[in-house]
């Protein structure tokens, strides 16, 4: 199952990661969701949503649900900066991209 997961997960990892400041920190997708919070505080916004993890059945070759994943879009308005959108997937930080 979690190897299915990582397989679906694949185009966030490969996405270009960025980083941003907050105070005297710089947040990157090495960080946990609590030392991104401790260091950044609360996102201006976030949306939290569910999806079914789905797998090939080797049987007959249909899809099948596998799990589910869970996956965060949080977003920190920076001001005159560009926003950052921060992609937390199962509890991890996945991806940061400036918001376009």
């Amino acid at each position: 199952m979690l190897a299915a997961a990582a397989l679906l997960l694949l185009p966030l990892a490969a996405s270009a990661d960025e980083t941003f400041r907050c105070g005297q920190w710089i947040a990157d997708s090495s960080m946990t969701v609590s030392e991104l919070t401790e260091k950044c505080g609360q996102p201006t916004s976030r949306e939290t949503k569910t999806e079914d993890v789905m797998v090939r059945n080797n049987n007959n070759g249909l899809m099948v649900k596998q799990g589910e994943t869970t996956v965060g879009t949080w977003i920190y308005d920076r001001g005159a900066n560009p926003a950052m959108v921060v992609t937390i997937v199962d509890g991890r930080i996945k991806s940061i991209v400036r918001q376009q």
